[in-house]
């Protein structure tokens, strides 16, 4: 009997989603902490138990209201159950599980930058801030677990963990982020055959379609070719993605009904150039936020691509 997508079916694969719209969120309110540089103290010694307390009551109330939106879309008409364990490693051959981890890292980086901004001293803020991201995203990882549909992931938590470890660990060895994780995302041609199952609109299937997205790590290319004197704001990025994907662990031979063309799932990985938002030297406070802004973002550039398939292919431009 073919297997038939439903609304169901998509409940356990919404975990990831639930934590990408919290973090369009959390990227407007980096927006706006740039646009404060002007004001930010750099002053350890001036660093106050009052700022500290209103960067906690600022993402208190961020994370509450993200949290209410979630609840009021996810687990609105799910029902309650006795908590439960999920086993969902291998589904969306892992795309969804770089998710969570870039998740972690944009929220801990967020936070580690902004408290040492303020002035708070640096292992302070490791701790404060550098842990936010697994902070912040295990609860909606014990509520998954709460509700028919859903459960507890434990590899969704190494993931988170990932995440806040990343920024943490960098602090530690380099006193710097020299690597930054990142996301692109382009539509896939599977979404328009998927019956509204990998999205509907542009922004859903941006949440939906992991097809189209891509997890990049970006370092310096001079730390590869240190004589060649190379610009610093110059990176190479290693990225990770998927392709041919219509359910979560395997395809199915339609969905809502209608039959779906067969279709090899295969994973990708990708070598490319990229840009360190953060080395470019700029006085204009405008294009400043600009930047800071992209901070987790992939440049579109030229890149190698090596598949599951065994296929080498050359890209002139992948997004």
């Amino acid at each position: 009997m073919p297997y038939i997508a439903t609304g169901e079916n998509q409940n356990s694969t919404t975990s990831m989603q639930k934590v990408k719209l919290a973090l369009l969120l959390a990227l407007l309110s980096y927006n706006s902490l740039c646009a404060q540089n002007s004001s930010i103290n750099t002053d350890t010694t001036a660093f106050s138990k009052k700022t500290l307390y209103r960067a906690a009551t600022l993402t208190g109330a961020y994370y509450a209201s993200s949290m209410l939106v979630l609840g009021n879309t996810w687990y609105k008409d799910q029902e309650r159950v006795s908590f439960h364990f999920l086993n969902d490693f291998k589904d969306n051959l892992q795309v969804d599980k770089l998710g969570h981890t870039f998740g972690a890292y944009v929220y801990s980086y967020i936070g580690f930058s902004y408290l040492t901004y303020r002035g708070m001293p640096r292992n302070e803020a490791l701790i404060y801030g550098g842990s936010l991201g697994f902070v912040l995203q295990a609860p909606i990882e014990i509520m998954d677990g709460l509700y028919e549909g859903y459960g507890f992931s434990w590899s969704d938590m190494l993931a988170n963990a990932l995440g806040s470890g990343l920024v943490v660990g960098q602090e530690l060895l380099w006193n710097e982020q020299k690597v930054k994780m990142k996301f692109s995302y382009w539509p896939s041609p599977y979404a328009n055959k998927a019956q509204d199952y990998l999205g509907k609109g542009k922004m859903d299937r941006m949440l939906k379609d992991y097809n189209g997205q891509t997890y990049w790590l970006s370092f310096p290319a001079e730390s590869l070719a240190p004589s060649l004197n190379l610009p610093r704001w110059l990176n190479v990025a290693v990225g990770y993605g998927a392709n041919g994907m219509y359910g979560k662990s395997f395809n199915p031979t339609s969905i809502n009904g209608i039959n779906i063309p067969p279709t090899t799932r295969y994973r990708q990985y990708l070598l490319s150039l990229d840009i360190d938002w953060t080395k470019i030297k700029t006085r204009s406070k405008a294009l400043k936020v600009v930047l800071k802004g992209l901070t987790f973002v992939k440049l579109p550039f030229p890149t190698i691509e090596y598949s599951s398939k065994k296929e080498l292919k050359l890209h002139w431009i992948y997004y």
